[in-house]
């Protein structure tokens, strides 16, 4: 019994030494090769014969016609607002408000886009899902922001200051030569410092984009899980033609 225990006592010893002394491998060092893939690169025809159904599929989606462009629609074209930056924001205000009002009963009062998300112009002739793909090709979602008046003030102090074609909808905005304020409305109404107004923007903007720290004083927000490419398609599908114009809702006068 006792030569059976020194044996398991020196079997484990054995193990166990063994154990420390095994060396650890660790990775030092990663190397990979760049494989660019350009004009040039071969076709294969097995991945082509698998893919090519879902192009077809993809592509006469996105170029089915929805609606039609009289005119060439550029943010480039006006200097505090544009036809196409209105269209935008209207196109939010009309498609999520449906969406708010099942959501929490009250209405969008005002929508503030901005004027570097629209990344292409709505040119003349047929408007397609690719049109909307190609004005917002960002995955950005509709948010509706609780603010107050107070907090309403600096989201205009804003505006005045960007001197830009921000799109907005609900708000109207007069400042004079100097930019100071002359008036502003939301549904034609003067702004109540306490009343609380529904804001609608992109997740972007709410969380800071474009520097718009001001919707940090919101005091709530509404997610719809509404992208605005989407709305913007809806709303093509609804209309036959589209007329978009340069308004006095961000005017400047003498």
């Amino acid at each position: 019994m006792k030569n059976i225990i020194c044996k398991s006592i020196f079997l484990l010893t054995f193990i166990i030494v063994l154990s420390s002394c095994q060396k650890k491998e660790h990775i030092v060092k990663v190397q990979g090769v760049r494989i660019e893939i350009n004009d040039t690169t071969p076709d294969n025809p097995d991945i082509e014969a698998f893919i090519k159904p879902y192009r077809v599929h993809v592509n006469k989606t996105l170029d089915s016609a929805l609606a039609y462009a009289p005119e060439t629609y550029s943010k480039k074209d006006g200097i505090l607002n544009t036809a196409i930056g209105n269209l935008m924001a209207d196109i939010v205000l009309e498609q999520a408000n449906p969406f708010f009002i099942s959501k929490t009963k009250d209405t969008i009062d005002m929508v503030l886009l901005n004027h570097g998300g629209i990344r292409a112009p709505i040119p003349k002739g047929t408007i397609t899902s690719r049109t909307a793909y190609q004005v917002m090709p960002f995955e950005n979602s509709i948010i509706v922001a609780e603010m107050k008046g107070i907090h309403i003030r600096k989201l205009i102090a804003y505006l005045q200051k960007s001197r830009k074609a921000h799109p907005i909808s609900g708000l109207k905005l007069t400042v004079d030569k100097d930019f100071n304020i002359v008036s502003t409305l939301i549904n034609n109404s003067e702004i109540m410092d306490e009343e609380i107004y529904f804001v609608a923007t992109n997740d972007y903007l709410y969380n800071g984009g474009d520097e718009m720290y001001f919707f940090e004083q919101a005091e709530k927000a509404h997610k719809l899980n509404y992208k605005i490419r989407n709305a913007m398609i809806d709303y093509f599908k609804k209309v036959d033609t589209i007329a978009p114009k340069i308004d006095d809702r961000f005017l400047q006068v003498n």
